[in-house]
């Protein structure tokens, strides 16, 4: 791969990553987000950590495992204490916790 051919591909990867950030941004700073759009906005962080944690707790080694998974247990332990403390520590040691003792039974 030549020099001149890399460069352009770190062009290419600084675009296709810089511009879908700063066009929201340039475009908003002149006028106001709708709210309909911000009410919806609050939904994407809860959506997106779902789906990486569900996926880590159902499925194990490309199948879908419910009967046995200990991970079950932890994740509605973790879902607990997250919502009694809110306090994201405390939730992270709670599931190691879980984990680790539930792995040795």
């Amino acid at each position: 791969m030549s020099k001149l051919l890399l460069f352009g591909l770190i062009l290419c990867l600084f675009a296709a990553s810089y511009l879908p950030r700063v066009v929201p941004m340039l475009y908003f700073s002149q006028r106001q987000v709708p709210h309909w759009f911000s009410e919806w906005m609050k939904f994407v962080p809860i959506s997106l950590f779902a789906a990486l944690v569900f996926k880590d707790v159902f499925i194990s080694h490309e199948h879908f495992e419910l009967g046995g998974n200990i991970r079950i247990i932890a994740m509605f332990l973790v879902a607990g204490v997250a919502y009694k403390t809110k306090s994201m520590a405390l939730s992270v040691i709670t599931g190691l916790a879980a984990v680790f003792l539930l792995s040795l039974m």
